[in-house]
Parts: C-alpha cells; structure tokens; sequence
C-alpha cells in the first residue's frame, strides 16, 4: 500500500508507478506543500473542494487503470481548525466518491487544540472523534494507540448491529 500524503503532487511518476505496481493507493488531500501547507489555508467550502481535488485526482487514476484507492481528506493538511471540524462533520459527503474513507485523526492538533490540551493527552478526544468518523462513514483508522482504537470500533459495530439501528 502506498500512503501518499500529495496525491501525486510531489511525485510527477507517483499515478504512473501506482498503475504499474497495482498497489492499494491513499489518495489524500493536502492545500500546498509540507512547507506551507499551514500558510493561512482558505477555502470557499472546505468540503467542496477537497471532494473536487479528489474526485479530479481519482480520474486520472482511474484513466491509468487504478482500482484500489482510499480516500482520505487530509485532516491538518492545509486546514484550519474549522475547516478539520467541518470537513469531519460533512464526512458523509465524501461517499460520492465510491471509495473506502481513511482517516488519520489520531491526536491531531484539532483534538487537542480545541481542548486546550497536548498531543500526550489527546486520548480521549481521539477515541471521541474516532467514534464520530465511523458513525460518519469513515471506513479505516490510522491511529497511534491500537488497543483504545479496536475497541471503539468494536463497540461501533455493536451499535451497528443493535435491533434499534
């Protein structure tokens, strides 16, 4: 599997090496570059466009034969804190897309800043959010503490499968 935090931006043989491999690909959406990509991010719709750039992105992927991709909006990745919230908010927007939703939420500075926190104790927020991106329609979770995230969704897919779902 290939995570590509540019979606083929950096990388001018990414799609090309992509195809040719037929590896799974992450397809994430980042506003610049990693040097700047935290320069006063604006957006007119912060949903809009990055379900535009994605949708952009997954045709020339799907033009060179590529099948097996990911999408993941890029939470941080040239966001505010606004933009990650109501980016998760809307998450279910982003199934227009046909593919499985990745997220990589865990201990971000959109957890801990909004509670006046540190990464180290973002736990709790992290595992909150994570709850949310499933209900949402996220489908994989990139995380840092593995145990805390199994059982999120385990008890997700127990909520899933209640009588009253």
């Amino acid at each position: 599997m290939v995570n590509d935090i540019s979606a083929g931006a950096i990388d001018s043989q990414m799609f090309a090496s992509i195809a040719k491999l037929q590896v799974p690909y992450v397809l994430m959406h980042m506003k610049g570059l990693p040097q700047n990509i935290q320069h006063a991010p604006t957006y007119d719709d912060p949903v809009d466009e990055v379900i535009d750039f994605l949708q952009e992105r997954l045709r020339k992927l799907r033009q060179l034969g590529v099948t097996d991709v990911l999408i993941d909006p890029g939470f941080g990745f040239g966001k505010s804190l606004a933009d990650n919230f109501e980016i998760m908010n809307r998450l279910p927007e982003f199934q227009i897309l046909d593919c499985p939703i990745l997220l990589g939420i865990s201990r971000k500075s959109m957890i801990y800043k909004m509670l006046d926190s540190d990464a180290a104790n973002a736990l709790n927020g992290t595992s909150a959010l994570h709850m949310a991106a499933l209900m949402k329609g996220a489908e994989i979770l990139r995380v840092h503490d593995v145990r805390e995230a199994v059982e999120v969704i385990q008890l997700h897919t127990a909520l899933s499968n209640s009588k009253d779902s």
